[in-house]
């Protein structure tokens, strides 16, 4: 009898075709021949124009006032998995209702969310991939998201606007992240490559794409590429410029894990590419664009105090216009 596919498994046959993809791909990594200045050898993709990551100098971005970034079904509560794909630690999610993103500079279309995984450095001082005037975080979270229309990450990969990653930066300190308490104390039990465990409890993605301490308008965004071979120029990026925090501890946890080479992976970020022909947008927070905001108060002020000036000189030049005007008529 045909029993029908439920979301959630044809998210795992999803993922299982990937990993099979992957696993006749698997010939890079972070270090000597296989490390991502090698990568262009065997990816031709990966040598293009529009590369990710990218160096974001704030002298050099362009101000945007997008529509409100929106999200969807990130409260609800989801059986989760860990996997050590042997480049990174990837988490997928019950997609039985799936968690959407909309607006802001993806106007044209809503994304469904599809894995996050992180990228971090040999310690804390390096991690992540993007940077900010030339700034590394220690680490950094990128949520996959692809276009609905695409109806799968495998089909959008093939379109240029396919993708949309949301990248979170941390910096270290001395407190921990309560929030990341679950996924650290799970790593040691994925420390073997290709090693997978499912999550005592349900997760929230709230938990970790919409903290309440952070800006969600307040980004940077551009168009570029996967960070990782096959390194398709198809992902619109959106940068969170405010970082939040790990404690050095629970940044230190995942350098615990393996690497497709059999060496503890203790950095997985690509060097930033050439930024070319792209612009880099800021987008203005709503708070500057509220007239109640001190700022914009003080911009208001000065324009108004600007067509004070202006009006005063006009009614100036008027005023001599004329007199000049009633001694011409006088003269004859």
């Amino acid at each position: 009898m045909f029993r029908p596919v439920t979301p959630f498994c044809a998210t795992l046959i999803g993922l299982l075709a990937i990993s099979r993809s992957a696993e006749a791909h698997r010939e890079f990594g972070y270090n000597g021949a296989h490390g991502p200045s090698h990568w262009g050898d065997d990816y031709q993709t990966c040598i293009g124009k529009h590369q990710s990551p990218i160096n974001i100098e704030e002298h050099d971005v362009r101000n945007a006032s997008y529509s409100s970034l929106e999200f969807s079904g990130l409260d609800v509560p989801r059986t989760s998995q860990i996997t050590n794909n042997g480049h990174t630690v990837m988490l997928v999610m019950n997609v039985s209702v799936p968690a959407r993103i909309f607006g802001g500079p993806l106007a044209n279309g809503t994304y469904v969310f599809e894995q996050m995984h992180f990228h971090w450095g040999e310690n804390d001082t390096e991690g992540s991939e993007d940077l900010i005037n030339n700034h590394s975080f220690a680490m950094e979270l990128h949520a996959v998201f692809f276009k609905e229309d695409y109806r799968s990450m495998t089909d959008a990969i093939h379109h240029s606007d396919g993708l949309a990653v949301l990248a979170y930066f941390f910096e270290a300190d001395d407190e921990p992240n309560l929030a990341y308490d679950q996924i650290v104390t799970i790593l040691p039990r994925v420390e073997a490559v290709d090693s997978k465990d499912v999550f005592t409890d349900p997760l929230r993605l709230e938990d970790f794409l919409k903290p309440k301490d952070l800006n969600l308008q307040n980004y940077f965004t551009y168009s570029g590429s996967l960070t990782t071979p096959p390194c398709s120029e198809v992902v619109t990026w959106i940068d969170f410029k405010e970082p939040l925090r790990l404690s050095h501890k629970q940044i230190a946890a995942f350098r615990g894990i393996s690497s497709a080479e059999g060496q503890k992976l203790t950095h997985n970020f690509r060097p930033v590419q050439p930024l070319e022909d792209r612009i880099v947008y800021h987008n203005i927070p709503a708070y500057q664009m509220n007239p109640d905001n001190e700022l914009q108060n003080h911009i208001s002020q000065h324009h108004r105090l600007e067509k004070i000036d202006h009006s005063g000189q006009n009614k100036i030049s008027a005023s001599v216009f004329l007199i000049f005007l009633a001694l011409s008529i006088h003269l004859k």
